[in-house]
């Protein structure tokens, strides 16, 4: 072997040839950061002015009214080009913008597009960003916003130039630090980029600051997708918010990933969960990337009826109330009975997609938060305590429920939690239960990520799979090449046995066992009466081989997917969508808007049919249970089940389950990337939506 000559660590790592390799800085990076997103036509004039819309109105609850009076009353405005700007379009101003929430790919050019804009306008304006979230507005923590600071970030995902947090400005308190911050500061304008919390604090943030001359405006932000927003006729003003698009590509392209190993390892079900708590909207889109053979949607399931069910009921003169919605048990035969439909056909392998709440769609799951979700709030409002705190072990927990049962404990909460919650509660696995009575959230929210959703189905589906194998409908089809070519080889005439074994030896391509030959045992017996195998015989080592292969064996491998895609850099959609809703940030506070959402229309329609426009947040907000009280929050929006999209999705089921002899019919959607031009130009979602109104209804909105 040749002697290679060693250099000194010192100049190996001089050379700039080593540099280059291992610089921060790669092609990639330096062309994200190169590209400029185009800017809608409403942009593309000196300056320009708001324009209200009537036509679209909305239910107004009236405790919105009462709290946010200044601002209930804004109009939709549309942004259109101008030549002649007003001089308040022009004057300089300051303008804060925060972060605020899990990061989603698309914010950094929110802040690239108000801050162009700013610039463009005039030179003399100022942008500055607050750290680490609200908290940065409540301590005054924040940052000058130059020139050189926003082209490092331009296309590039995460909150990483500001960072993000979770604090809500909430109470008296915070509401006055944030007031003292924003007015020593001389900021005329203050820019809250959230999810639909975070948009809630920016309406009452404009209610307070309404006379003190600070305008507030929100930027939807959320990777889930559950942002969207619909006036009272149904005419769609926000399609989606921004980082939804990216974060379904990187989880697609992982489990399109998945799909392959899957189908080339034959022998694993991938059981992928992803982020959406409340909503999935992301499960959805995944399906459509991937076509995954397996996707729950949990808003199908809650929509389920039990037709069976309503007419035993109705035939002896009861109402059964649990026909409404799937039961837990009856999700996991979905699932076992897939399962089951692909093992027929050789494939004992496949990719399953679940949304992180799932669980929140179960009827007898919802029950049981809600009762706990009152029994904690109960506790904590009556002995000011944590509940968690006063009960740090799951037994501790436990132990209250039953003192309530059994009336020891004399809480407010007694009399919600009964004999039957109990005995139900305790059959679950001790996990389940610990998942259930887990801290809630900054919002009082359960958990649903902190529960191994996969793992209280899959539970019941190995179970179920167990006893479905014992009575002979749990099998592996065996191709009968395999059979025909093992059985010659083992010098055996296979029209003599193959009928003894396999029930459909005729002319199937796959060929199943009798559902009475469950074992060794049992194929001996099967053997035996068709007078192939005498008593004292072995079973034929070919006869036994395949048998063997029929046997099924259910592995598993489980999948989260959540942070690595709301970190993703952002696509070329999302790099487009923030930067528009940037620059319509600035357009709606250059000309006196606040209390108002920017957002682009006719987002699911192509670019050249985008409009930005402002939302009036106030007329959003609705009563909701936040922490055992009524609070006025944005109501999140769930998987429409009559859209195309979702109706599409679901007519393709059996094709994408593939429990045929025919191939898998896996979608690639490939990686995101910034070069060629087969990048997608939207979400499947809002596509298939679009496509749908135009066939509808002619003409595009």
């Amino acid at each position: 072997m040749q002697n290679t000559p060693h250099l000194p660590l010192e100049e190996l790592l001089a050379d700039p040839d080593v540099q280059a390799v291992i610089s921060n800085t790669n092609a990639e990076l330096i062309e994200r950061r190169s590209y400029q997103p185009p800017a809608c036509s409403a942009f593309e004039g000196r300056g320009t002015e708001l324009v209200a819309d009537s036509s679209y109105t909305f239910e107004i609850d009236r405790e919105a009214r009462r709290q946010l009076s200044n601002i209930i009353d804004n109009p939709v405005q549309e942004v259109r080009p101008t030549e002649a700007p007003s001089d308040n379009f022009l004057r300089p101003r300051r303008i804060g913008i925060v972060f605020s929430g899990g990061p989603a790919p698309g914010g950094h050019n929110v802040i690239a597009g108000l801050y162009d804009a700013a610039m463009k306008a005039n030179p003399q304006n100022e942008v500055v960003g607050f750290l680490v979230g609200p908290d940065g507005i409540i301590q005054g923590d924040s940052i000058s916003i130059t020139a050189k600071r926003v082209d490092r970030y331009r296309n590039l995902g995460g909150f990483t130039m500001l960072k993000t947090g979770r604090t809500k400005i909430d109470t008296p308190k915070k509401m006055a630090l944030s007031r003292q911050t924003l007015l020593e500061m001389q900021l005329d304008a203050l820019v809250v980029v959230g999810g639909d919390d975070s948009n809630t604090n920016a309406a009452f943030l404009a209610q307070e600051l309404y006379d003190s001359g600070i305008q507030v405006i929100g930027v939807p932000k959320t990777i889930d997708g559950d942002i969207q927003v619909r006036d009272a006729a149904g005419h769609v003003l926000c399609a989606m918010s921004f980082g939804f698009h990216t974060a379904a590509r990187a989880f697609s392209q992982e489990i399109s990933n998945l799909c392959t190993d899957s189908s080339s390892d034959i022998k694993y079900w991938h059981i992928c969960k992803v982020m959406g708590r409340v909503a999935s909207h992301l499960a959805l889109e995944v399906a459509l990337q991937t076509h995954a053979n397996l996707c729950l949607v949990g808003e199908d399931l809650a929509d389920y009826v039990d037709i069976r069910r309503l007419k035993r009921a109705d035939a002896e003169g009861t109402i059964d109330y649990t026909a409404y919605g799937m039961t837990l048990r009856h999700v996991s035969r979905v699932i076992c009975d897939a399962i089951i439909a692909r093992a027929a056909v050789g494939k004992n392998y496949g990719v399953m997609v679940l949304p992180e709440g799932l669980l929140e769609f179960i009827n007898e799951i919802q029950v049981f938060i809600i009762k706990l979700n009152t029994i904690i709030a109960q506790y904590n409002n009556t002995h000011d305590l944590d509940f968690h705190a006063a009960f740090p072990r799951l037994q501790d927990k436990l132990e209250y429920l039953r003192r309530l049962v059994r009336g020891i404990r004399k809480d407010l909460s007694y009399g919600v939690w009964n004999d039957r919650d109990d005995e139900l509660f305790n059959d679950m696995p001790s996990f389940f239960q610990e998942g259930l009575l887990t801290e809630r959230d900054s919002h009082g929210n359960f958990q649903f990520s902190q529960v191994p959703t996969e793992e209280v189905l899959l539970g019941m589906v190995r179970d179920y799979l167990g006893i479905l194998r014992e009575k002979g409908r749990y099998k592996v089809g065996v191709h009968r090449r395999f059979v025909r070519k093992t059985l010659k080889r083992g010098g055996l005439d296979p029209d003599l046995y193959g009928p003894a074994v396999f029930q459909n030896y005729g002319n199937a391509e796959y060929l199943l066992t009798h559902d009475t030959i469950i074992s060794l045992k049992t194929l001996r017996q099967a053997l035996e009466r068709a007078g192939v195998l005498t008593t004292k015989a072995d079973i034929p080592a070919a006869v036994e081989k395949c048998y063997l292969a029929t046997v099924p064996k259910f592995k598993t491998q489980t999948h989260f997917y959540g942070y690595d895609g709301r970190g993703a850099d952002p696509t070329r959609f999302d790099c487009m969508y923030g930067y528009n809703l940037g620059l319509t940030v600035f357009s709606l506070i250059a000309n006196g808007a606040t209390g108002q959402m920017a957002a682009i229309r006719n987002l699911e329609h192509d670019f050249k049919q985008w409009t930005p426009i402002g939302i009036p947040i106030a007329p959003l907000m609705h009563l909701e249970e936040r922490k055992g009280r009524l609070a006025l929050v944005i109501e999140k929006a769930l998987v429409d089940v009559k859209a195309p999209a979702f109706r599409i999705a679901a007519a393709y089921r059996d094709k994408w389950l593939a429990a045929t002899a025919n191939n898998d019919q896996y979608r690639r959607p490939g990686p995101i990337r910034f070069t060629g031009k087969s990048e997608e130009d939207r979400p499947i979602t809002l596509r298939l939506n679009s496509i749908g109104h135009v066939l509808a209804n002619g003409d595009p909105e």
